[in-house]
């Protein structure tokens, strides 16, 4: 996938400048540069805030425009694997033009989905399936072991930190979808 030339061809066609994206993301010219030349690959935090201010959705970036089955085969799922990071998202929905976003997320011990806490429309629900999982949520800090579940509202700002010995995997379903 091409993200940099799909976020290009976006800010060219809405008549944004790159100084004008910079200011509207807090990002820094020269970075949202590289990132339009697939020089560098954006965080999720940076990719929220590049598809906020551009006004879209980040599945706008996945959405390759078949049609699709209900159903995810295993070896169908789509991953997302951001570089530099040791999380992996496959969607266990078939496509993200859904009002809801199922994700099978695989953190591996030490990782953690954003080094800032972030924010964004919806409510997420996720649930552990192995591992150990801290929440960060707003002022409050929660611990999430096998079998036990989290519902919050994603406006509040938030993070999760694999904070076991071994690989986190968890369920999490998010309304609307955030990828």
């Amino acid at each position: 996938m091409e993200l940099g030339k799909k976020i290009r061809q976006l800010r060219t066609s809405k008549g944004i400048s790159i100084a004008q994206l910079a200011k509207m993301t807090g990002l820094s010219t020269g970075i949202i540069s590289q990132i339009e030349r697939n020089m560098v690959s954006p965080t999720v935090d940076t990719l929220w805030k590049i598809t906020k201010a551009l006004d879209i959705s980040i599945n706008y970036f996945f959405n390759d425009g078949q049609r699709l089955s209900p159903i995810v085969r295993k070896h169908d799922r789509k991953k997302i694997i951001l570089p530099n990071s040791r999380v992996t998202y496959m969607l266990l929905s078939p496509d993200l033009r859904r009002k809801m976003e199922i994700l099978l997320v695989e953190i591996e011990p030490g990782e953690c989905n954003s080094e800032e806490l972030i924010s964004h429309e919806g409510e997420e629900c996720g649930f552990i399936l192995s591992g150990t999982l801290k929440i960060k949520y707003g002022e409050e800090e929660y611990v999430l072991y096998e079998g036990d579940s989290i519902y919050f509202d994603s406006t509040v700002p938030h993070r999760y930190i694999n904070i076991g010995d071994k690989k986190c995997i968890s369920i999490w379903a998010m309304t609307p979808p955030s990828f």
